[in-house]
């Protein structure tokens, strides 16, 4: 389990959204320098993907947390609630509503002999 001074995340917290391919690079630098970092320093663990389509880049961030609570004391009484960039707008393709908050069951699988 990722665990982070004694704390172990339980909760992940999905964000997806898509730009086209001519700001995909722009977004990427913008997103991690304003979204991801601030994320990070605030979560237990946070992730950032990209992957790049014929049309579309998609981007996928994804933050750790201990718990439901410790995610709201971030995102607002309403984890799932979508908090946009200040020029997501700009970079986006369309504005997502929400973003997928999941338990984590098994972060690791156990080889069997």
């Amino acid at each position: 389990m990722l665990e982070v001074d004694g704390r172990i995340a339980r909760i992940a917290r999905i964000w997806r959204g898509r730009t086209v391919p001519e700001k995909a690079d722009a977004y990427a630098d913008y997103l991690l320098e304003v979204g991801v970092r601030p994320l990070a320093r605030k979560a237990l663990g946070a992730q950032m993907f990209r992957e790049d389509r014929e049309t579309e880049s998609e981007f996928v961030t994804i933050s750790y947390w201990e718990s439901v609570e410790a995610m709201s004391r971030f995102a607002g009484p309403d984890p799932r609630r979508i908090h946009h960039l200040e020029r997501d707008a700009e970079f986006l393709i369309e504005l997502p509503d929400s973003v997928q908050v999941l338990e984590i069951v098994l972060d690791r699988a156990e080889s069997r002999d």
